[in-house]
């Protein structure tokens, strides 16, 4: 049996890799690109056009069903907690909409509350979306090729596969607990209840695989040095090299323009 030929530090690419196919170290880029653009750039416009984008990316890769699922649990509860908080206690509120004893409804706290939610859907979608796309084998790989420490890149891979596993996991926990009697209440309150009950077993199991997978790559030798052997397809091209590095320029120019006016006007200020 012929193994498929991979370009790396030893193999340079003579173009024969697989087209056509992103490669994951690709999806990793683009990725955090969008997060420092949403962290960097208070602007819902570029929110939008984000979040925009990664649904449409998540569809394209047939796992927006599971972005939504995944994602409605996440933000419902803090678009919850940040429209009570933001929405009735906003300090800087001039404009009241409603007010019942101590708590103000103010038009300035539910934009702010908005805006929050906002920018937080859009940084949970983007992640979502890349760590329930991505092949946890082939980053891997990927990452140890260019000379990031196998228990290094094992953790990250590991932290994705468990992030896209986590939603399945917790449907298998609620079912196991319904079926032994749990009984999940109607209203917010009784979900919270069940998903209390059903983050303990979940935290338990994860830990429990965290020490069988590294026991097991102890043993299968990760932690020595030299060269090593992937048998595991990486696709990649010329062009998806450059369009790493060029977002990896394009995310340091958008951090420089914001850190670099903010410097300036500190010192600006203090002189």
């Amino acid at each position: 049996m012929t193994l498929p030929q991979h370009p790396g530090p030893d193999r340079p690419d003579d173009g024969s890799a697989p087209r056509g196919r992103l490669n994951p170290l690709t999806g990793l880029v683009l990725a955090g690109a969008a997060v420092v653009v949403c962290l960097a750039w208070a602007s819902w416009s570029v929110w939008l056009a984000v979040l925009a984008a990664a649904l449409v990316a998540a569809s394209r890769a047939r796992v927006l069903s599971r972005v939504a699922a995944a994602g409605s649990v996440v933000v419902v509860p803090f678009a919850l907690w940040a429209l009570a908080i933001h929405g009735l206690f906003f300090p800087e509120g001039r404009t009241v909409l409603a007010e019942v004893g101590p708590a103000r409804v103010t038009a300035e706290g539910l934009d702010y509350a908005a805006l929050f939610v906002l920018r937080t859907a859009t940084l949970v979608v983007v992640m979502l979306a890349f760590s329930l796309w991505v092949d946890v084998a082939t980053l891997r790989v990927a990452l140890v090729r260019r000379g990031v420490p196998a228990q290094l890149g094992f953790v990250l891979a590991s932290a994705l596969g468990l992030a896209a596993a986590v939603s399945g996991r917790l449907a298998g926990i609620r079912a196991a607990q319904e079926a032994r009697g749990l009984v999940v209440r109607r209203g917010i309150a009784g979900r919270v209840v069940a998903a209390r009950l059903q983050v303990v077993p979940l935290v338990l199991q994860l830990v429990d695989e965290a020490g069988e997978r590294a026991t097991a790559l102890e043993a299968r030798g990760s932690s020595l040095r030299g060269r090593r052997t992937f048998y595991v397809e990486e696709p990649d091209s010329r062009l998806q090299r450059w369009v790493r590095w060029s977002l990896a320029v394009a995310s340091l120019a958008v951090v420089a323009s914001v850190v670099v006016p903010a410097v300036v006007g500190t010192f600006g200020s203090a002189g």
